[in-house]
């Protein structure tokens, strides 16, 4: 029974190994909230309502991201700026 082992029957099987993907769509959702939330804030200014009609694709792209990987992070940050975003709007009306 030298040749057994957890993962077959001889021992030349690797484990299976985690992928790197999982971590780097953390970060890409976090980079992507960050730049979100910038600009949301920008867009805070009176007048300038209308551009969270823009820019709302940017969080939601980042929260994809932020569901498919293993980190809850970048997926809250971006939850938080379409709060911000859609808060907005409402306060505006859809359009100041």
């Amino acid at each position: 029974m030298a040749g057994l082992c957890r993962f077959g029957t001889i021992g030349l099987e690797k484990p299976p190994q985690r992928g790197h993907l999982h971590p780097m769509l953390n970060i890409a959702s976090l980079v992507i909230g960050v730049i979100g939330l910038i600009l949301a804030i920008l867009a805070l200014f009176p007048f300038l309502g209308w551009a969270n009609w823009l820019l709302l694709p940017i969080p939601v792209i980042g929260l994809a991201l932020g569901v498919l990987s293993q980190s809850s992070g970048g997926r809250n940050l971006n939850i938080v700026v379409l709060i911000i975003m859609v808060g907005r709007l409402m306060l505006g009306g859809g359009i100041i």
